[in-house]
């Protein structure tokens, strides 16, 4: 029989553990459970769902911090961020309608602030502000062991002991039971514009951003859309620019913008006619990067992340859709491919692990039918050295395997 915990309170949590790890149970921990399809797919019977830690306990604008439940809505704390002008500049990706999530239920996707730092989800900015993980202050949490503990706070010089926030971070609940959480936020960029080069083969639309990004103009992001993807875009200039758009994000003050945006224009003629995006259409754009947003519609097809090294990026990516009717896009500030493949019983992953073995990479099956991720690695394989710390971190944090166990590697 399966037991469904609800606690209001950091010592429930630990009660909830301590009977997991008592009766030898497994929890799954969830909020929204938005990103229950996120990772590989296992049999979970119980359980521990933190819908009650959903508030903002504090946020303090002048000293550039929030702390809140790990349960509140995403949405929650953007709007919240917004009135003081504010923003979490790493740019979450929303990606509860990529995995079909019910988000009339749970808000704009149902994302929460406690599952983007389990999943350590960023997206186009990290070129220049990093990760989520670089922005965690701090945490509150149960460990595996029934242990409620806590690491960092609502400072960024404040450290305590170990690092553990760059541990938790992308651990996908296998470590621990966040609670609350404390991150960095920083003032919302007062222009942002966008400068498009127009109708680049796939390869030449790399080398304009490779170059937009090694130059001097401090690009914010950096996307490259062939013609199949541009026209999946619900932004008209992109839906209807009638070949491929490389794009290449400015923010700043507002003189800055502009004097950057010229420069990235006259650095960037040579690759073809070059446009330039407006402050409404460019935050409408880059949200439909961030939130891979172009491959929402066709529910049918695989979603894999890439990311290799850019002097190989194109040529991995046509030799994975040949022969396909695939498509695929490039998150190139964070050096990512983004590819959209028909559906296959082994997600093809065989082929994507050898294109991107070759390269140095890693490859993430982030979207597929529940069958093909239980049987099917969904992260990078990992080498045996690293495999072996894997399960040591886990022993240190969670002994008895009670807490999400095998979302990201079978046996832990």
């Amino acid at each position: 029989m399966s037991e469904s915990f609800r606690p209001n309170t950091l010592e429930q949590v630990a009660e909830a553990v301590t009977w997991a790890v008592a009766g030898k149970h497994s929890l799954q921990i969830a909020a929204s459970g938005t990103k229950s399809t996120l990772g590989r797919d296992v049999e979970i019977a119980n359980q521990l769902n933190l819908g009650a830690f959903r508030n903002i306990s504090l946020y303090e604008p002048e000293e550039l911090v929030i702390s809140a439940g790990a349960a509140t809505p995403l949405h929650k704390i953007e709007q919240a961020l917004a009135k003081s002008n504010q923003q979490l500049a790493f740019e979450p990706a929303h990606l509860g309608r990529l995995l079909g999530a019910p988000t009339k239920r749970f808000g704009s996707d149902g994302g929460t602030l406690g599952g983007v730092i389990a999943c350590n989800l960023a997206g186009p900015r990290r070129i220049r502000s990093g990760a989520a993980r670089d922005h965690l202050l701090g945490f509150h949490a149960v460990s595996g062991r029934s242990e409620p503990f806590k690491s960092g706070g609502r400072v960024i010089k404040n450290v305590t002991g170990f690092d553990l926030s760059k541990l938790i971070t992308g651990s996908f609940g296998t470590l621990a039971v966040m609670t609350e959480v404390s991150v960095r936020v920083l003032p919302t960029p007062e222009e942002t514009r966008t400068v498009l080069v127009l109708g680049c083969r796939d390869e030449d639309g790399v080398r304009a951003l490779t170059q937009a990004l090694q130059s001097p103009y401090e690009v914010s992001g950096a996307a490259h859309l062939p013609s199949d993807v541009v026209v999946l875009s619900k932004i008209s200039p992109i839906a209807t620019a009638g070949g491929a758009v490389t794009a290449i994000r400015i923010e700043g003050p507002a003189p800055s913008v502009e004097v950057r945006c010229e420069a990235i224009r006259r650095l960037l003629a040579p690759f073809g006619a070059v446009e330039e995006l407006s402050k409404k259409h460019s935050l409408a754009f880059w949200s439909e990067v961030r939130d891979v947003g172009f491959f929402v519609r066709d529910r049918e097809r695989q979603i894999w992340k890439m990311s290799v090294p850019p002097t190989v990026g194109t040529a991995v990516a046509a030799a994975l859709l040949s022969g396909t009717d695939g498509q695929c896009f490039y998150d190139w500030g964070g050096g990512l491919i983004w590819i959209s493949l028909p559906s296959a019983p082994d997600a093809r992953h065989e082929l994507v692990r050898d294109a991107v073995a070759k390269s140095g990479g890693y490859a993430t099956l982030i979207r597929a039918e529940p069958e093909v991720r239980a049987r099917v690695p969904v992260f990078q394989p990992q080498p045996a050295p690293l495999a072996a710390l894997t399960r040591r971190v886990k022993d240190g944090f969670d002994p008895a395997r009670v807490l999400n166990p095998g979302r990201m590697y079978e046996g832990v």
